[in-house]
């Protein structure tokens, strides 16, 4: 439990979120400015940068608030009983705002219009289940390095984002803040906005299984005999 008091984390979530979609929408642009047409390249440019900033924030404002900056996060420890309820529709209203003014940020630093809705098609079986994957494997990491290795945490989901850009077809959105916040951008990370309530559903879904699978799996060791 953090030492800290509501206002507080309620602000390291707000700025912590606001970065982190500065920098996924950010890099996008970046990147696809300068990949000269290739998706790859341009990809590539959009993950390090997001599994680094990750690391940072985390832990920066992790001992402040747990760093959520995700819904789902928040809904996992609110399951584990680890946040009240008040507390946890809070902290996702701050991340939601949070990751629309990183979003926002991102324009007025590329010199973009700063109101924008995405047309980026991404839905469909397979794009619904990778956000599944990404989001349980999210979770998963945070609750497993938590268990064994809290201090390894910001490391684990930073390394964890950057693998999942990769091996899903969605990229890894894996949080309903972000992925609100990204139908707000037509660049390069956007996502039209009535393909969301897919992707937040397939993430809930993720985040729950996830929480109760690593919850069953480490609550207990076999004695040796």
């Amino acid at each position: 439990m953090s030492q800290f008091d509501l206002p507080r984390r309620l602000v390291a979530e707000t700025l912590g979120t606001a970065l982190l979609l500065a920098t996924v929408v950010g890099s996008g642009i970046m990147a696809e400015n300068l990949a000269g047409g290739n998706v790859a390249i341009a990809l590539l440019g959009n993950t390090i940068p997001t599994g680094a900033i990750l690391v940072v924030l985390i832990t920066i404002f992790g001992p402040v608030s747990g760093a959520h900056f995700n819904p789902a996060v928040t809904l996992s420890f609110l399951i584990r009983r680890e946040i009240t309820i008040d507390a946890a529709i809070a902290y996702v209203a701050v991340q939601v705002i949070g990751g629309i003014i990183g979003t926002w940020s991102a324009h007025l630093m590329f010199a973009q219009e700063l109101f924008q809705l995405s047309s980026h098609v991404r839905t469909g079986g397979a794009q619904w289940f990778s956000e599944g994957v990404a989001t349980f494997g999210l979770v998963a990491t945070i609750l497993g390095t938590l268990r064994w290795r809290p201090e390894a945490v910001a490391y684990m989901v930073g390394l964890y984002i950057t693998a999942a850009y990769w091996f899903t077809a969605s990229t890894s959105f894996a949080n309903p803040a972000v992925t609100i916040a990204r139908s707000l951008t037509d660049t390069f990370s956007g996502i039209y906005p009535p393909h969301t309530p897919g992707f937040i559903l397939a993430q809930l879904v993720g985040a729950v299984v996830a929480t109760l699978t690593i919850g069953w799996l480490v609550s207990r060791r076999l004695e040796s005999k």
